[in-house]
């Protein structure tokens, strides 16, 4: 009978793909997870010292609403130095309780009902049923491997329609590990202004780029005042726990989400807020090292599917892999559920990702190089009995 009182928006909306899978491999040790992105890293010792300190002296209270005013300075300019992006940090920098809420503040904020958002597919999980329980039309934008899974100009002109109000894009892509270039968005940043859209930029894997420098489409000439920026710590930063993210933008955007972050979040926890300050601060080194460990596996990882037998695009950013699987016979959930109760390898099916992802598989490579090089002998023997 209660059931019948939830909202129908969310039961509309399915449950986290990703997070199923990762419950059946929960609890098992003899499993190996490659569905859940999150570094095997701990946050580094002289961030928890600093951490420890500042709650033995008793910094528990509420900081600012929009962040402490020394956290977004050191926002303001580790994405001037590092991106080339400029914000007032007074004005155009909100802190966040992970990029999480930062993306569901930017949907909640810019989507009316009816509202088009276009979202390139595939892509996280998390962006379509936030846009639809704020009323938003989906509308997906399919992109392949042989383009690298990157959003192009002819196929965004496609979808254009005199209701599209947001593009939200993300890249380094979750979970293709696609990379935009500057070349790549300049003219996808013509069609935004010619459209009058705002765009969602989900930054979270920019410092987790690996043959090229991440260019920002904020970066480019008119579109910093119409792009929010969001990103955070928990990736390339080891701070997943922490839970601290951030949304740059133009002022009467940013002005819009913090609207919503004081009646609802309030703040983010203060003492993540420490941990960040001390990480741009002292941290970029650290940072530069997990950076090269990712590499090695990606490495790895990538040529270990495709001497099994999955063709893999190269991925150029975050840490993910995403082998192709269609030509087993297979759809990517068949193939994953087989993959684990069989192998006990755990991976994420492509379909959960959007329409773009059926065929694909995406698998972590933010675990140890001991446990991938283990699955990728269990997935050589899967592979051998389904082919």
């Amino acid at each position: 009978m209660l059931d019948k009182l939830i909202a129908p928006r969310v039961r509309e909306i399915p449950p986290s793909g990703i997070r199923a899978f990762f419950e059946l491999s929960a609890g098992n040790s003899e499993m190996i997870s490659l569905g859940v992105g999150e570094p095997d890293f701990v946050t580094p010792e002289h961030v928890r010292a600093v951490c420890i300190e500042a709650l033995n002296r008793g910094e528990t209270m509420y900081t600012p609403n929009a962040g402490l005013p020394k956290l977004r300075e050191e926002i303001a300019g580790y994405l001037h130095a590092s991106f080339e992006l400029s914000y007032d940090p007074g004005h155009e920098v909100l802190v966040t309780v992970g990029s999480s809420e930062a993306v569901d503040l930017a949907l909640r904020s810019f989507i009316a009902p009816g509202d088009e958002v276009i979202l390139p597919s595939p892509s996280y999980i998390a962006y379509s049923p936030i846009g639809h329980l704020n009323g938003g039309v989906m509308v997906e934008v399919e992109s392949s491997a042989e383009e690298g899974f990157k959003l192009t100009a002819e196929a965004l002109l496609k979808v254009i329609t005199p209701r599209s109000k947001l593009l939200m894009v993300n890249f380094p892509n979750n979970p293709t590990g696609a990379v935009m270039t500057y070349e790549d968005w300049l003219p996808i940043a013509e069609i935004v202004k010619q459209n009058n859209l705002i765009v969602v930029s989900d930054e979270i894997y920019a410092e987790l780029t690996y043959d090229r420098k991440h260019v920002s489409i904020a970066s480019l000439p008119g579109m910093l005042e119409r792009t929010i920026v969001i990103s955070g710590f928990s990736k390339a930063f080891a701070m997943t726990g922490w839970r601290v993210g951030y949304a740059c933008g133009g002022r009467e955007l940013i002005a819009a989400m913090l609207k919503i972050h004081q009646y609802t979040a309030m703040c983010a926890p203060v003492l993540g807020q420490i941990a960040a300050i001390e990480s741009l601060q002292n941290g970029l080194e650290h940072k530069e090292a997990m950076k090269e460990i990712f590499r090695q596996r990606r490495e790895l990882l990538v040529e270990g599917f495709r001497s099994i037998g999955l063709p893999c695009h190269q991925p150029e950013g975050a840490f993910y892999a995403f082998p192709r699987i269609a030509h087993t016979g297979l759809s990517s959930e068949e193939f994953a559920l087989q993959l684990l109760k069989e192998s006990g390898v755990a991976a994420v099916p492509g379909h959960v990702f959007g329409a773009g992802g059926e065929g694909y598989l995406r698998c972590s490579y933010a675990v140890s190089t001991q446990k991938l090089t283990e699955a990728l002998e269990r997935m050589e023997a899967f592979m051998k009995v389904k082919i």
